[in-house]
């Protein structure tokens, strides 16, 4: 024979009750929210020239716009700092110097790769470039 849950009550289903509670303050606010009506852009204007001039805060485009140039420059230092990011973490040092890692065209690594030892192809080559 098997019995129905039952509903255990405490200070468990305060963080559910929470819950609940502010999904009803969110679905009011949302549906006694009122927007207005849709605008377009007008026709005779260009919108990709007006988000170019937006951009850098000039007031010379036919559709009005806020000016972006700060955050423009903030997305620039952050993208060139990633850049310089990079590089330093590509760079290979040995014993405190930096050393290029393929300047000598992998002859390098491709000896160590096959311990020195090539095939009948490899062996009449002069070693230049294919």
């Amino acid at each position: 024979m098997t019995t129905k849950p039952k509903l255990r009550v405490g200070s468990h289903l305060l963080p559910g009750l929470a819950a609940v509670a502010l999904f009803v303050v969110i679905a009011v606010a949302v549906l006694r929210a009122s927007f207005g009506d849709p605008q377009g852009f007008p026709s005779d204007g260009s919108i990709t020239a007006s988000i170019g001039y937006a951009m850098f805060n000039l007031d010379m485009g036919a559709v009005p716009g806020e000016g972006f140039l700060v955050a423009f420059i903030v997305i620039a230092i952050a993208l060139d700092a990633a850049l310089d990011g990079s590089i330093l973490l590509a760079k290979r040092e040995e014993e405190g110097s930096a050393v290029a890692l393929l300047a000598d065209g992998g002859r390098q690594v491709h000896e160590r790769l096959t311990d020195g030892t090539e095939s009948d192809s490899d062996a009449d080559d002069d070693g230049g470039d294919h």
